[in-house]
């Protein structure tokens, strides 16, 4: 059976949303204008920073697209796999 660290699934999912940013950035290329009108609310909204500061398992991916996307430089690996040990900690207890 497989076994992965919280460290390489967070590199796993950085590396997902950075993939998707350049989607978005392709998008943004051809269609002045779609990322902050459209994708960026749309995202903002799926997120659901202002319902809970600390990001769920639903939300942490699509947290680390919008870091991606925006101007900061990407999500930070150690701080994604300490949100992900978090959560995980989270769903095993009884």
């Amino acid at each position: 059976m497989l076994q992965i660290s919280a460290l390489q699934l967070a590199e796993l999912l950085i590396g997902i949303g950075r993939a998707q940013a350049a989607v978005v950035q392709g998008l943004e290329n051809e269609l002045a204008g779609v990322r902050s009108g459209r994708i960026m609310p749309a995202l903002q909204n799926v997120s659901h920073s202002r319902d809970h500061p600390q990001p769920t398992l639903v939300d942490l991916p699509v947290r680390i697209l919008l870091a991606s996307i925006g101007r900061a430089g990407g999500a930070d690996t150690a701080a994604v796999a300490k949100d992900l040990e978090r959560l995980f900690s989270e769903n095993n207890k009884p």
